[in-house]
């Protein structure tokens, strides 16, 4: 695989029901789900330039952290094989070691090491002092933080502006993201455009902090509007109604969606085009974040 391969820029997608029809809003979708097979959606950007990075340095291996759902992991994983990067997850559970699901068997298959800890150690994965151990412990790997998002990973989330105005000849009012770790929407945000972040976690309002934090050094990004009342339990939780509404999506658009992050995005969004949020000839993009590896089988 190279890196540098993928489709880029990525489609955008009208989205036209009754909904967004009785709401007088533009809604698409931007298929960053179709940037690459397996290195997909905000994970290729984010990645991108974190392991080109790694490459020019000549480091000897990357080492990052995830949950067993992790689409960061995932991604990490194939990128890493295809660039040549030995790859090491440090894994958020103790009691998943030799219960391996769909994501960490491919992970594995990518030549990833993985390195189960318990969850009282992975939270101290933003200590320097851990790090610093962590560090020692597998020979100085390239660093690269949950979820993939550092300055490098902004550069490449930013890109994905550029390509959207130049697709609609302006910029949108909105662009709406799906958010974990804040990284894509931080980098949407530098680019200047005004970014619903989605929080896809339980009590996720710290969300508007570490984003802030992560633009310090931005003197005029666009304008956060975080939304929080649609996580459906926390993180890789789900029930039967967010499972419905991605059936009633993928009949609807032929677009398929995921349950950790696509479709609580897209349900929080007609949710708010019902009961009118938005002013009539609003602009949104929606950005299909990817992670379809994830994507629950009944």
């Amino acid at each position: 695989m190279d890196l540098l391969s993928s489709s880029v820029p990525t489609p955008l997608q009208r989205l036209v029901n009754a909904t967004t029809e009785k709401a007088e809003v533009r809604l698409y979708i931007k298929r960053d789900d179709l940037i690459h097979p397996t290195v997909s959606g905000n994970k290729w950007r984010k990645l991108k330039y974190n392991l080109l990075d790694a490459r020019s340095r000549g480091a000897g291996a990357v080492l990052t952290f995830g949950g067993a759902y992790s689409n960061h992991l995932y991604a990490t994983a194939a990128a890493g094989n295809g660039l040549g990067l030995k790859t090491i997850g440090i894994v958020r559970g103790l009691e998943l070691e030799g219960k391996e699901n769909e994501t960490l068997q491919f992970c594995r298959k990518q030549g990833m090491q993985l390195h189960f800890v318990s969850r009282e150690e992975y939270r101290q994965r933003h200590s320097e002092a851990y790090l610093l151990n962590v560090s020692a412990r597998f020979g100085n790997p390239y660093l690269i933080p949950e979820g993939g998002t550092t300055e490098l990973a902004l550069k490449g989330a930013a890109e994905m502006v550029d390509e959207v105005k130049d697709e609609l000849a302006a910029m949108p009012d909105y662009i709406a993201t799906a958010a974990g770790t804040g990284g894509t929407a931080a980098g949407i945000l530098s680019a200047g455009a005004s970014v619903l972040a989605f929080s896809v976690l339980r009590g996720g309002d710290f969300l508007k902090e570490d984003i802030h934090q992560l633009l310090k050094e931005y003197k005029e990004p666009g304008n956060l509007t975080l939304l929080t009342d649609y996580h459906f339990g926390g993180y890789a939780k789900w029930n039967s109604e967010l499972l419905a509404f991605m059936q009633d999506f993928r009949a609807e658009f032929d677009v398929q969606l995921e349950q950790v992050y696509t479709a609580k995005m897209f349900y929080g969004l007609f949710d708010l085009l019902k009961k009118g949020y938005f002013k009539a000839g609003t602009t949104i993009v929606a950005v299909h974040t990817g992670g379809l590896q994830g994507l629950i089988k009944e």
